[in-house]
């Protein structure tokens, strides 16, 4: 979808609300109404708009009841400066990309079991083989007394530092890719299909100190019954525990 187009239609606070709440989990309409605070056919307006850009889907449950989800992962940049403004148009994660072939990026990634990991540092080459970082400012002209030095030295930088703006943009898309199928393996593990998120969140806040359901639904900013009953779905699958001092891991999972 056009970047333009896309952000046009998260323009609309309700809209960007709706795209929240399905990130954490699929729901219906009147889930989505209550959760808004606006009518059905409002959130069905919505709902409507934002599949035909191809952002949600619906689908039937057992009960023929209709239910929306985020059908794809896409992703939005746009950059404001003093010198300019672009959007760069919308596009799926990719988790295949060659993260190791960015010149500009120190990349450290390391496979195990087939799970990859990355950190990346932010620096650039310079000719003599130093590496400079993105926020460092460009050296004054007593370094280069000539002006035409200057400028061809400023341009050079510039240059590098528009390379590392595109292999940083790759780097963050290779990450969202990872994510996705990090959480994708989430629900795979635990069994919890299209609400891999926020059961993810809710591990992720379990595997600390144990806590209580009110405490851990503040921590990833849920409703305490809808956080009470997905701890006692995992429970079932032996995930987690109850214990005197809260939720916890169990230590078998």
């Amino acid at each position: 979808m056009d970047s333009a187009a896309l952000l046009d239609l998260l323009g609309n606070e309700n809209r960007r609300r709706i795209l929240r709440l399905l990130a954490r989990k699929p729901c219906y309409v009147t889930e989505i109404s209550e959760y808004l605070g606006v009518s059905p056919k409002a959130v069905i307006e919505h709902l409507r708009k934002l599949d035909e850009a191809g952002l949600v889907e619906s689908r039937v449950d057992d009960q023929r009841r209709k239910y929306f989800h985020i059908a794809r992962n896409v992703r939005l940049e746009v950059n404001v400066s003093p010198y300019g403004f672009a959007s760069k148009s919308a596009y799926p994660a990719n988790n295949s990309v060659d993260i190791t072939a960015c010149r500009h990026l120190s990349v450290d990634v390391a496979t195990e079991a087939g799970d990859a990991t990355a950190e990346t540092a932010a620096t650039s080459e310079t000719d003599d083989g130093t590496s400079e970082t993105a926020d460092a400012p460009a050296e004054s002209g007593d370094a280069t007394p000539e002006a035409g030095d200057e400028l061809e030295e400023l341009l050079g930088t510039l240059e590098r530092l528009e390379t590392l703006e595109n292999e940083l943009s790759l780097a963050q898309r290779w990450v969202q890719g990872q994510l996705c199928e990090t959480l994708d393996q989430v629900s795979a593990v635990v069994g919890t299909g299209p609400e891999s998120r926020i059961y993810a969140d809710l591990l992720a806040s379990v595997r600390g100190d144990p806590k209580s359901v009110t405490e851990l639904a503040a921590d990833i900013d849920a409703h305490p019954e809808i956080v009470a009953d997905l701890l006692e779905n995992m429970a079932n699958e032996g995930v987690v525990r109850r214990t005197e001092r809260g939720w916890e891991l169990s230590t078998d999972s």
